[in-house]
């Protein structure tokens, strides 16, 4: 068993990840694409096998078995009506974006949903993954339909797990801003989305940036701002409040009156970083470790109140 300092840290390290995977899934849509997808009436199309890299083999597995084709097999005209659409069937392919770009089909731009592809681009796109798909289904002796949910699972976990390698040390940062647009999506506070900024519906702009990690503005002036602080290692934690309380103490001066609050790993925390904490009250408002914040909703509940979310 773990002593209790290392085991609160690799628990946290698991819930992290968790939940990055779990906003990734929002994020792309998965569920929404997929979902337009089976709605669509799939026999009104026009299904040239050969044109679109069918093979008649697979077609018929998944006939006999009946599912419906639409669901399986990419046809360019979905891939141009439904946004995010090359992403369901890339990852029914088991492919990555990466691979797809190495044989000149570069498709990121249609899964994150900025554009669609013309028509010439859809029946290129649509081959080429049907090949994969149907010689996937010609080596299964029983083609089972929750089986293609297990491999989109299977692509879409392999996509997630590079997306955190890459955030690093962002790692936590990254799943505190999802936490809170996720909860200003879902309250319906969205008037307009950015990349990194969102326009509420009373006024107010929240911005997704660095010092401080979030801010929220209203007239121009900011109303409340959060930073977020990971990392385990207790030696570097002085350093890393250090950070924090300069951003806060900006935007304290800034706007006397504003919310500043702190988010930072607690298992790192000791009783000097602690001491600084209550000596600068006049800069944080109100700290919470991130162990709270992931394992206590009403922790979550509290730091939305206090961003008036």
């Amino acid at each position: 068993m773990k002593s209790g300092q290392d085991y609160q840290a690799w628990f946290l390290d698991q819930h992290t990840k968790s939940e990055f995977f779990h906003q990734k899934l929002h994020e792309w849509g998965l569920l929404s694409v997929a979902d337009a997808i089976e709605k669509v009436e799939g026999e009104t199309l026009d299904w040239d096998l050969p044109a679109l890299g069918i093979s008649d083999t697979a077609w018929k597995k998944v006939i006999h078995r009946g599912i419906k084709p639409i669901t399986v097999f990419a046809h360019p005209d979905i891939l141009m009506s439904i946004l995010s659409a090359t992403g369901y069937y890339r990852m029914l392919a088991m492919v990555s974006q990466k691979s797809m770009g190495r044989v000149g089909l570069s498709i990121t731009r249609y899964e994150t949903g900025l554009s669609i592809p013309d028509e010439l681009n859809a029946i290129v796109i649509s081959n080429h993954l049907n090949q994969i798909i149907s010689r996937l289904i010609e080596f299964d002796e029983h083609v089972d339909v929750r089986e293609f949910d297990l491999w989109r699972g299977m692509a879409a976990g392999s996509q997630a797990q590079g997306s955190w390698q890459n955030t690093k040390g962002a790692r936590v940062e990254v799943i505190i801003k999802g936490l809170i647009q996720r909860r200003l999506r879902e309250k319906g506070w969205v008037s307009n989305e950015a990349e990194a900024r969102m326009e509420l519906t009373d006024s107010r702009v929240v911005v997704f940036a660095d010092e401080p990690d979030i801010a929220i503005y209203k007239s121009n002036k900011i109303r409340a701002t959060v930073e977020v602080k990971g990392g385990i290692d207790t030696a570097g934690v002085l350093e890393r409040l250090g950070a924090a309380l300069k951003s806060l103490r900006r935007a304290r001066e800034e706007s006397p009156i504003a919310t500043t609050i702190l988010i930072i790993q607690g298992v790192s925390m000791t009783q000097t970083a602690k001491n600084d904490l209550e000596i600068n009250r006049d800069v944080v408002t109100n700290w919470f470790t991130i162990e709270d914040i992931m394992a206590n909703e009403d922790m979550r509940e509290e730091v939305f109140e206090l961003l008036g979310i």
